[in-house]
C-alpha cells in the first residue's frame, strides 16, 4: 500500500547536531530534564565511552521515577552488558531487544527486517531524530579505536512532529509487547498491546508562539504501510531540483529509479555531488556499490570519497532550501527492509548550515573520484564488486524484492 509523503509543516525549531559530541550533551540536557518520559530507539546501543553516559543519564531519570523505554535491535546489539541489565533492572528502566536474530541468526530471511531508526522523544515535547547509534564518536565495535570522528548528522526538534515521533514510538513498544504475550500464551494481553498499537494518533501540538517558520516532517519506513515513503521523498526532491544536489550517504547502492532520477537531474544542468564511504567497513555495501559509479561519473556526477574516518551520515541538501536527516541509506536493507525515520526539512538556514558543513568535507576532507582512474581499475577489484552486487541481488530475490 503506498502512502502520501506527509505534508511538511510549519512551526518547528530544529537545531542540526553533528556526530555523538553534539547528539549526546543534547540528549543527557532532555533526559536530566524530564518529569514523566523517556522514549528511545537504536539500532547499537554501545557502552563504550561516552555511550554509557546516556545510559547513566536514562538510569537517573528512571530512578526519579520518569518512565524510561528503551528498544535495541537485536543484531546491531545482540547483547545489553549484564552490568547494564542490572543496573537498568534495578533502576526500573524498561528495555527490550528488538526481534533477536535467534539460533539460525541472519541466515533465516525473516530476520533481514531490522529497526534501524535512531529516535528519542522525551516528555513529548522534545524530539531526536538522525543516523547516531548511541555509540562514541571515536570507538567503533568492529574496527576499535579510531583517529578522527565518525561523521554522522541528528537533529534535535520541537514542534508539530514531535507527537508523530511519540505515537510511532509507543507503538512499536505496544507491538513488542503484544508480541513477548504472544509468545507466553497471554490471549489476552496480547489483544490489549494490539489495540493500544493501533490507536490512531493523538493530535497535533499547536505550535509554540516563539516557535521558528521552519517546516519539517517525518517520514517513516515500515514494510506495511509506509514501504516507499522515503524513497519517494527523494526522487520527488530529485526531480524538482533546479541547481544543486548534495547526498551524503555512508550505503549508497541505488536502485535504477534513483540513478535515473541523479543522471537526468546532472543531464539537465543540475550539479549533483555525492559524497561518499571512502573507507571500507563492509564487504557488500564497499563493492556493490562501485559498478554503478560509471553511470554516474559519465553524466558528470562527482563523487567525494570520505578519507578521514568512517563516513555514516544519511542527509542531503538540495538548492540550498530542502534537507533531509535520518537513518535511512540508499541502499536495499534500508529502503526495502529496515524500519527507518528522516526527517524532511524546507528551511534556509538549516539547510545552509548542513550545506556548508558537507561542503567543507568534500573540499577539505573527501578525494574526488577521478572518471579515468574509475575506469582503469584491476580487474579484482571488478571480480569483487561483481560478486558483491551478485549477493546482493540474491538477497533480494529471496526477499522477492526488485530494486537493483
Amino acid at each position: 500500500m503506498r502512502h502520501a509523503i506527509p505534508p511538511l509543516r510549519a512551526g518547528h525549531r530544529l537545531q542540526l547536531l553533528e556526530g555523538s559530541l553534539a547528539l549526546f550533551p543534547a540528549l543527557i540536557e532532555a533526559i536530566d530534564t524530564a518529569r514523566d518520559e523517556v522514549l528511545l530507539e537504536t539500532y547499537i546501543f554501545d557502552f563504550t565511552g561516552s555511550g554509557a553516559d546516556v545510559a547513566y543519564a536514562l538510569e537517573r531519570a528512571a530512578r526519579r521515577g520518569v518512565a524510561v523505554r528503551v528498544v535495541i535491535d537485536g543484531f546491531g546489539t545482540p547483547e545489553v552488558p549484564p552490568f547494564w541489565q542490572m543496573r537498568f533492572e534495578a533502576a526500573r528502566v524498561q528495555w527490550v531487544l528488538y526481534s533477536p536474530p535467534g539460533a539460525f541468526g541472519l541466515l533465516w530471511p525473516g530476520q533481514w527486517r531490522r529497526l534501524h531508526r535512531k529516535l528519542c522523544v522525551v516528555d513529548g515535547a522534545v524530539g531526536f531524530c538522525g543516523g547516531i547509534n548511541i555509540l562514541d564518536d571515536f570507538h567503533d565495535p568492529n574496527h576499535g579505536p579510531l583517529d578522527s570522528p565518525r561523521l554522522d548528522f541528528a537533529l534535535r526538534a520541537e514542534g508539530p512532529l514531535v507527537p508523530r515521533m511519540r505515537d510511532t514510538m509507543q507503538r512499536q513498544w505496544a507491538r513488542i509487547e503484544a508480541m513477548g504475550q504472544l509468545r507466553r500464551a497471554h490471549w489476552g494481553g496480547a489483544f490489549g498491546s494490539w489495540r493500544a498499537a493501533h490507536q490512531p494518533p493523538a493530535p497535533a501540538r499547536q505550535p509554540r508562539a516563539d516557535a521558528s517558520n521552519a517546516r519539517a516532517a517525518l517520514l517513516l519506513r515500515d514494510n506495511l504501510r509506509h514501504r516507499t515513503v522515503i524513497e519517494r521523498a527523494y526522487l520527488r526532491a530529485i526531480g524538482r531540483a533546479r541547481s544543486e544536489i548534495i547526498i551524503a550517504n555512508a550505503y549508497f547502492v541505488p536502485g535504477g529509479r534513483m540513478r535515473r532520477a541523479l543522471i537526468g537531474a546532472a543531464r539537465r544542468g543540475v550539479h549533483v555531488n555525492l559524497l561518499l564511504q571512502g573507507r571500507y567497513e563492509y564487504f557488500m555495501q564497499y563493492y556493490a556499490s562501485r559498478p554503478v559509479f560509471g553511470a554516474l561519473l559519465g553524466a558528470g556526477v562527482h563523487i567525494h570519497e570520505y578519507a578521514p574516518s568512517f563516513l555514516h551520515a544519511k542527509v542531503a541538501v538540495i538548492d540550498g532550501r530542502w534537507a533531509t536527516v535520518g537513518s535511512s541509506n540508499l541502499d536495499p536493507l534500508s529502503l526495502l527492509l529496515a524500519r527507518e525515520a528522516n526527517v524532511v526539512v524546507e528551511d534556509e538556514r538549516f539547510a545552509r548550515r548542513l550545506r556548508d558543513r558537507l561542503v567543507h568535507a568534500m573540499v577539505h576532507e573527501g578525494e574526488r573520484m577521478d572518471p579515468a582512474a574509475y575506469a582503469r581499475r584491476s580487474v579484482w577489484q571488478r571480480a569483487l564488486e561483481r560478486l558483491a552486487l551478485g549477493i546482493m541481488r540474491v538477497l533480494l530475490v529471496i526477499q522477492g524484492k526488485r530494486y537493483l
